[in-house]
């Protein structure tokens, strides 16, 4: 028989929402209700007739509620079979348990913030919780286990439509979400312990635990043939996950990755600066005294590139800055916050998708790439270009407005796809050669992008130049000094032909490839 009656209820929930309602209608059909500490506060102030777990057990809640439902007369009434343990079950006076609904202790939210002690941490892992989760879940032919808080009303819709009974498919379907429940739950803790406890092992794990909650299917992938979801991670830094859409279509997959790259980006400056990605690459950057003058410049960077790209600026978007965005097109527009007016002003291009995204109070650790088979996973490349090791390594010296400059460039290169060539002048990108197959064709783009603009300008690599030719190629070209990691066995040969040309150059010690 494939329906089950549904005649005593087990109810112990972190999470109350929705429970007083939920159990009230459980009550109306009928349905005893066991519950436990401050689950069975709740309902008791709700006159909701209920049984509290201790007069099932005969045993008080102790140790500060650690220990609670672990007995045989609660886990032997949800674990029971129906057609053979009927005879244990009179035995030793166990009563059947055919719904359980739990939700656990909210270790993701406690680990979330940042002021919790190991401590807390610890408190907030559930025993009692994933146990009868899982004991109902693998009973499924005969016990109904509920989880999430969302699913309370249609199953109380099914249970009143049918009387108190309860399919086997939907049995079966809440036993799936509850395994996945748990699951997460105990990767979370093992993701945290490891982190936190295990400081003489490698930071990768021989077992790496993701948990992704999907978010929102999209429309597409990369192209309209394929199909695509955007998932995140629980217990994280949520990213764009965490923006607030005032308008716009919802964003496609590669809006995401063209977004996500700009917040990249962006987050290198302090002062204020605009900047515009277009297919996951900088097309044009700027920092300025004044938000606005950053995004004009950011966006004459490369006109022709801006268009329909990406904006991220690091300032508030005010009513002036939104009429220049206004009035060229772009897919969406990323800010810390908007004025009353600039939101109306922009809501004048429909179609324009306008997201507020704070600065996050931490950021990623590890950067995900998946591969045929399998996943790369990498420590994320968070540090800016600091300048504290520095070498100059040319007999052309380099002032401290120059190294201001090379820093400009060197944060940018960073979220450039190699191989990169980036030429900036006065805090404004001017060219940019971006993923090419040799070093020497980047930097034919990057000055070609350029034009008669180069005079006083610096150039940043984020590889060392393995022949002379590049810096051949910028000669009298108006650059005056670069930027790179060096580490080439032909180093001398470049540093030589700079020395040549009166041109300054600057090694890092740090590559920086974006692939």
């Amino acid at each position: 028989m494939s329906q089950k009656k549904i005649q005593r209820a087990l109810i112990s929930v972190s999470n109350k929402q929705g429970i007083v309602e939920f159990a009230t209608s459980l009550h109306a059909l009928g349905i005893a209700i066991i519950s436990t500490g401050g689950t069975c506060q709740l309902l008791e102030e709700a006159n909701i007739p209920v049984i509290e777990v201790s007069t099932v057990t005969g045993f008080p809640e102790m140790m500060d509620g650690r220990l609670k439902t672990l007995h045989p007369k609660i886990h032997g009434g949800i674990l029971g079979r129906r057609l053979l343990d009927a005879d244990v079950m009179r035995q030793h006076d166990i009563e059947w348990i055919d719904l359980v609904v739990v939700n656990l202790y909210p270790f993701a939210e406690v680990i979330q913030n940042q002021q919790a002690t190991l401590s807390d941490a610890i408190e907030n892992i559930d025993i009692g919780g994933p146990a009868m989760i899982r004991s109902a879940a693998k009973n499924m032919a005969d016990v109904a286990v509920i989880v999430d808080p969302a699913d309370y009303e249609q199953i109380i819709d099914k249970l009143v439509q049918n009387k108190g009974m309860l399919e086997l498919a939907d049995r079966r379907s809440l036993a799936i979400k509850a395994f996945e429940c748990t699951a997460n739950y105990d990767a979370l803790i093992f993701n945290y312990l490891h982190q936190t406890l295990d400081a003489t092992s490698s930071i990768f794990p021989p077992q790496m635990h993701l948990v992704l909650h999907k978010s929102i299917d999209l429309r597409y992938g990369e192209n309209p043939t394929q199909a695509a979801s955007a998932y995140q991670f629980a217990g994280a830094p949520q990213g764009l996950f965490s923006a607030q859409q005032h308008q716009g279509k919802s964003l496609s997959y590669n809006n995401l990755l063209d977004a996500n790259a700009a917040i990249a980006c962006v987050r290198e400056f302090d002062q204020p600066t605009c900047v515009i990605v277009k297919h996951a690459n900088p097309c044009g950057v700027a920092s300025d005294h004044m938000i606005i003058d950053a995004f004009k410049r950011a966006q004459a960077a490369d006109f022709a590139s801006s268009f329909g790209g990406i904006i991220a600026l690091n300032r508030s978007c005010d009513a002036n800055t939104a009429m220049e965005i206004t009035a060229s097109f772009f897919e969406v527009i990323i800010a810390p916050s908007y004025s009353e007016k600039a939101l109306l002003i922009l809501n004048k291009k429909p179609n324009l998708r306008v997201l507020t995204l704070p600065e996050p109070q931490m950021l990623p650790e590890f950067q995900y790439q998946g591969i045929e088979g399998g996943m790369l996973i990498q420590q994320m490349e968070h540090q800016t270009a600091e300048f504290n090791s520095y070498e100059i390594v040319t007999q052309q010296k380099i002032s401290d407005v120059l190294i201001q400059q090379l820093s400009f460039a060197w944060r940018i290169v960073k979220h450039v796809k190699s191989n990169a060539i980036l030429i900036a002048k006065d805090f404004q990108t001017i060219g940019i050669g971006a993923g090419q197959v040799s070093r020497i064709d980047a930097v034919n783009i990057a000055l070609n992008k350029a034009g008669d603009h180069l005079g006083q300008s610096v150039l940043a690599s984020d590889a060392f130049f393995p022949f002379r030719d590049s810096i051949d190629r910028i000669a009298d070209s108006g650059v005056v000094a670069v930027i790179q990691p060096g580490g080439s066995i032909r180093d001398q040969e470049v540093i030589d032909a700079c020395n040549e040309y009166g041109i300054a150059m600057m090694f890092t010690g740090r590559r920086c490839f974006k692939h």
